[in-house]
């Protein structure tokens, strides 16, 4: 079940029925007419007038902030799999897994602005039409393409698309807006947009009468019409940029700085965090902003801000007229504030958890920990050279090593499909064989073009745990390359590397951890007596208590700790009541 909190403003009410339209404090969102397979949040995008909620299975739905309390929210109709929505004041764009953006709205497509059209099939060059990233203005739609570049649709009343609104007042095709473009930066209510290319140079337009852009002073223009290098930005590597309607908020990371995170901030007073209006990036400084303290993550809406930190604080600043803030008052919050939150999900930390602003509104989801996705422990496990006896030379003659297991029956068990990869990759810079690994190995989408250029190859339609499988249950040669020891105390304990992460949700974060780090508190793991072990091995391996084990009561309080532990009851919730029932047999 994916937890969900919500705090602000409740339209209506749309979003929890009986309840006031104000919600001051943080409470738990449950969608109606849950579907089982649709509960597992990947994205939230929110606006004035509707918000979008993308699941890990590629769908979505959306609510209308309507005058109808008794609305339910209505599936988004896109044949093709989502894998990032954006919603603007104006506008809404989806971005499908094959790297096409259906977006609709009045500036879109002003004769049937509530219909989705496939906006970047309008894009001029067709060698240019897959898309990687969509932000949203509030009246415009920018498109980071494949290729590295930056274009604009829409509005371009202040200048947002990098023209002067003289020549340009809108277009519903994209326009390009710039080449070599790394990131895309806007936000749901703002009339501006940055671009950040592959040097870390950094480029703003559009409106800018409260120096959101943050220039600097000497910029007195009150719209940037013409993409604008800065000059004068802080010192580091730019995570991330966010945009209200009046002030603008950037992620600066310094490795050698502590925290190494830090928030600058430009724009309107009130709404910076800084209580002064101030015309260039400054930073936020606070007593909450420890110094071990980093920013995990943070969301911008037209005029509040919520950040989350490696510390396990929810902070927040700006308007708070419907709650948006979630302090329990609708007092605004011109500096930083922390914000106490309800109990969470496992009674764990919010470590796992995003935020999402919408327009008088906040949304605090549930991400599934690390060890609950195979993906990205088997993208983690084919970087780890001990584990690899394949090789592939690129284009500028590095290596890539991968497992030639994996790759054989992802490839659909042909050798010749392995050849042809090989030379494709051969002629891939060290960063696009990477992407292409990535691909293979998680069957999800990194790069559309590169995906485009080895679907033949890929085998899609089968599904990676089948193939690890197989690989254990059929392959018998080299047993010895596919185990690794655990060391509990005097004793040794074999598993196969991969089965391992693929058996249980506990051993698929447990695997990486301890192997790569023996300090990591996984190894409490070891705590556990031999019968207790024995029992979870028994269970990795066939998902039963084999009767030679003999339970005791001491098991079964070992047991219940390692469950609560590891939340392995999320995974098979017979697990404990089969050892309860074990016990009682045996006595």
């Amino acid at each position: 079940m994916n937890d969900c909190l919500f705090f602000g403003y409740n339209t209506n009410p749309i979003f929890i029925k009986n309840k006031p339209n104000k919600i001051i404090k943080p409470i738990q969102f449950k969608f109606e007419n849950e579907n089982e397979n649709e509960n597992e949040i990947k994205q939230i995008s929110s606006s004035y007038f509707s918000t979008i909620f993308l699941f890990k299975n590629g769908k979505a739905i959306e609510y209308l902030n309507e005058n109808d309390s008794n609305q339910n929210p209505e599936k988004i109709q896109i044949e093709e799999n989502i894998q990032k929505v954006t919603v603007g004041e104006q506008n809404e764009a989806i971005l499908t897994i094959e790297g096409n953006v259906f977006a609709k709205g009045y500036n879109i497509n002003p004769n049937n602005p509530n219909e989705f059209i496939n906006i970047s099939s309008l894009i001029e060059d067709p060698n240019d039409r897959i898309i990687q990233d969509i932000v949203s203005g509030f009246s415009s739609v920018y498109l980071l393409t494949s290729n590295q570049n930056a274009y604009g649709i829409g509005s371009n009343s202040f200048g947002q698309l990098g023209f002067d609104y003289e020549t340009l007042e809108k277009t519903e095709k994209p326009i390009l807006m710039m080449k070599n473009v790394s990131k895309i930066f806007s936000g749901t209510g703002s009339f501006h947009v940055f671009l950040l290319n592959s040097n870390q140079e950094l480029f703003g337009c559009g409106y800018n009468e409260y120096d959101q852009i943050g220039l600097g002073e000497s910029i007195e223009e009150t719209n940037i019409h013409k993409l604008t290098q800065f000059q004068n930005i802080p010192k580091g590597k730019i995570i991330d940029i966010q945009c209200g309607e009046y002030y603008s908020i950037i992620l600066i990371e310094n490795e050698n700085e502590n925290p190494k995170r830090k928030l600058y901030s430009c724009g309107n007073s009130g709404l910076n965090g800084l209580d002064t209006d101030t015309y260039e990036f400054t930073e936020i400084k606070s007593s909450l902003f420890e110094n071990d303290d980093n920013i995990r993550d943070f969301s911008v809406a037209n005029s509040h801000t919520l950040i989350l930190t490696s510390n396990n604080k929810l902070i927040g600043f700006g308007y708070n007229d419907y709650g948006q803030l979630g302090t329990g008052d609708t007092n605004n919050q011109l500096i930083p504030i922390q914000i106490e939150l309800p109990k969470l999900r496992f009674n764990e930390n919010i470590s796992n958890y995003h935020i999402s602003c919408g327009f008088h509104n906040s949304f605090l989801y549930y991400s599934s920990p690390s060890f609950s996705n195979l993906e990205e422990d088997l993208i983690k496990l084919f970087r780890r050279k001990e584990f690899c006896n394949i090789s592939f030379k690129t284009e500028n003659g590095e290596i890539i090593k991968a497992h030639k297991l994996i790759l054989k029956y992802r490839l659909n068990q042909n050798e010749n499909q392995i050849e042809k990869l090989q030379e494709i990759i051969s002629n891939k810079s060290i960063k696009e064989s990477n992407q292409i690994f990535e691909m293979i190995y998680s069957n999800k989408i990194i790069n559309p073009k590169l995906y485009s250029e080895i679907k033949e190859i890929i085998n899609s339609n089968e599904k990676i745990e089948e193939t690890i499988k197989r690989i254990y249950l059929n392959e018998n040669e080299n047993e010895n390359e596919k185990d690794f020891i655990i060391e509990r105390k005097e004793k040794q304990y074999k598993f196969p590397k991969l089965i391992l992460i693929m058996r249980s949700e506990l051993y698929r974060g447990m695997f990486l951890s301890v192997t790569e780090d023996k300090s990591n508190k996984v190894t409490d793991y070891s705590e556990l007596s031999n019968k207790s072990f024995q029992i979870f091995e028994y269970w990795i391996y066939s998902n039963q208590i084999k009767d030679e084990i003999q339970i005791t009561q001491e098991i079964i309080n070992e047991i219940q700790i390692g469950i609560d532990y590891f939340q392995l009851n999320q995974t098979n919730p017979n697990l404990f009541d089969l050892l309860i029932k074990k016990f009682i047999n045996q006595n």
